[in-house]
């Protein structure tokens, strides 16, 4: 069998696995949002934090339970790491430096995980599993809230309300994200993936030293890594460490759980609207561009230049042989359209154009299918912006969902979208201008360009994959990204809620003949155009002294 056809069959299978899980777990999710039940252990949490759960919250309200929570979640983090060395289970290791502290509370409560340390000889037990690995829980859960309240909004009519934020935090995280981190745990360890607590123990010599390496609780939390559209891995290898993802099974497994809950986020949408079509119009569009991305790159790395890809079958710098052409680059696609950014391959590596896709995807802003929660949200917001294209083209007040778009809501909807290309362009601009974030850069020209414009586009969009090139280990870049970060993930939840709140003060308006239609695949694809214009329009230039030059050029 050929690399070719083993990646098209593994392709296929995800699709099947995605189809199967599509129906139940999307229907589950819109049961959990919609409860007016709370669990026991629901209500001790309750208590606990002082929430009164059955109180409803218009927009400002809920956005200040998220900033407030978040706010408190990044000085948690921040002063775990920075008294680590006095914490048990810390495995001898260090307090972690200030701005690199700050960067990684940032990364991690912003959904990002973005990592500037070697994991495995900076944190210890207590901050990868009571830290790191809780953030990727509650960051998941605060993304998944925030969808569901802007979906309340078009599903609500004549009330500002938008449900309660403590509420969705808690079921998100107890009854969706905790029962299927168990079970993918369970299929890590299965293939081989470890779970421990053990200290640092000598594996052996190399080049003549003594090789050492320290167990964890890897897969419990590389599962809810991936569910979560994380990505920060245990160690610094990521999903390219035999302990995080020890095979192909493993691989595809990994890909499936980032998969998951956005792709089925969109029938959670179909079913809280009242129009499973809906849902899939959105589902259509994001498998669209997620299936064209997957497709171009693997074809992109398998496309043989020269007798050293001749041999290696393609593209091999950077890649695991026991993953793969096929399986990283499904893998890369599928963690830069998400929010994910764990790797099982160096996209420094890959050629000039697939380091391009990798990079697209994410300046997309990740939203085929996207992060967990902010997937969704950030493609509804895009679904504004085609039906208010549309209406300008007809000369007819544009309606989604049967709520009018007005100039509040395009307002909103712009800011949302231009905030986080202007901390990317801005933050790039300025590194590029200084005399000493240059000298963090490993390669020169369109390479190293790529390098700075690939870090920002990743913190800003809080993906927090690396292009695996540049020492952002130093003050200038943990300090800029780590404001990248959090601006990049709560500005936009900003406008997202105000929107939110807009469209559930509005009373339903009555669908006619000259209602656009937008369960059809005609407006799909207008969403699909419109996605790429605006994207292309933004970075094309950016793009074009980077990954487009070195593509070119080789």
């Amino acid at each position: 069998m050929s690399p070719q056809t083993a990646g098209v069959l593994q392709l296929l299978a995800l699709i099947a696995a995605l189809a199967l899980a599509y129906r139940p777990l999307g229907d589950y999710m819109a049961r959990v949002y919609s409860s007016e039940k709370h669990y026991k252990p629901e209500k001790w949490i309750y208590k606990a934090i002082g929430a009164n759960p059955a109180a409803e919250m218009r927009w400002p309200a809920y956005l200040r339970g998220v900033l407030a929570f978040s706010a408190v979640s990044v000085l948690f983090l921040y002063l775990m790491q920075r008294v680590q060395g006095s914490l048990p289970g810390s495995l001898g290791f260090s307090s972690i430096d200030p701005d690199q502290a700050f960067n990684t509370a940032a990364s991690f409560v912003a959904n990002t995980n973005w990592q500037s340390y070697y994991g495995e000889q900076a944190m210890g037990h207590v901050v990868q599993t009571g830290g790191l690995a809780v953030q990727n829980f509650l960051s998941a859960a605060v993304g998944m809230a925030v969808a569901v309240a802007l979906v309340r909004g078009f599903a609500r009519a004549r009330t500002g309300e938008l449900g309660n934020f403590w509420a969705d935090l808690v079921r998100g995280t107890v009854r969706i994200l905790v029962p299927i981190s168990v079970i993918g745990a369970l299929v890590l360890v299965a293939c081989g993936a470890i779970q421990n607590l053990s200290g640092i123990h000598e594996v052996g010599q190399f080049m003549g030293g003594t090789q050492e390496w320290n167990g964890g609780a890897v897969a419990s939390q590389e599962v809810i890594k991936e569910l979560g559209t994380n990505g920060g891995g245990y160690f610094n290898a990521n999903s390219a460490h035999p302990f995080e993802n020890p095979g192909p099974l493993s691989n595809l497994f990994e890909i499936f759980l980032i998969l998951l809950i956005p792709f089925a986020l969109t029938r959670t949408f179909g079913r809280m609207v009242g129009s499973l079509r809906q849902g899939y119009a959105i589902l259509g569009t994001m498998a669209t561009i997620w299936l064209g991305f997957t497709a171009l790159m693997m074809w992109t790395e398998f496309a043989h230049h020269g007798p050293a890809f001749e041999i290696a079958g393609g593209a091999m710098e950077g890649k695991e042989t026991r993953f793969g052409i096929a399986g990283s680059s499904i893998f890369a696609v599928a963690t830069t359209l998400t929010s994910t950014g764990a790797v099982n391959s160096f996209h420094s590596s890959y050629t000039g154009f697939g380091g391009g896709i990798t990079m697209l995807g994410m300046q997309l802003g990740e939203i085929a299918p996207g992060g967990v929660g902010s997937g969704l949200y950030g493609m509804l917001v895009m679904a504004i912006i085609a039906v208010f294209i549309a209406g300008l083209m007809v000369g007819r007040t544009p309606e989604y969902l049967g709520k009018k778009i007005g100039t509040r809501q395009i307002k909103l909807a712009a800011c949302y979208i231009l905030i986080t290309p202007a901390l990317v362009l801005c933050f790039t601009a300025v590194a590029m201008a200084l005399p000493t974030p240059g000298n963090s850069m490993t390669n020169s020209g369109a390479h190293g360009f790529s390098e700075i414009l690939y870090a920002y586009t990743s913190g800003a969009n809080n993906n927090g994959s690396a292009f695996a090139g540049l020492n952002a280990d130093t003050q200038w870049f943990n300090s800029t990204i780590g404001i990248a970060m959090l601006l990049g993930r709560f500005l936009p939840i900003v406008f997202v809620l105000a929107l939110a709140g807009s469209l559930a003060e509005q009373k339903p308006v009555p669908e006619t003949a000259g209602t656009l239609r937008t369960d059809k695949p005609l407006y799909a694809g207008l969403l699909v155009g419109t996605i790429l214009i605006i994207t292309g329009l933004t970075y094309f230039p950016a793009l074009a002294l980077g990954p487009l030059a070195e593509g070119l050029a080789s």
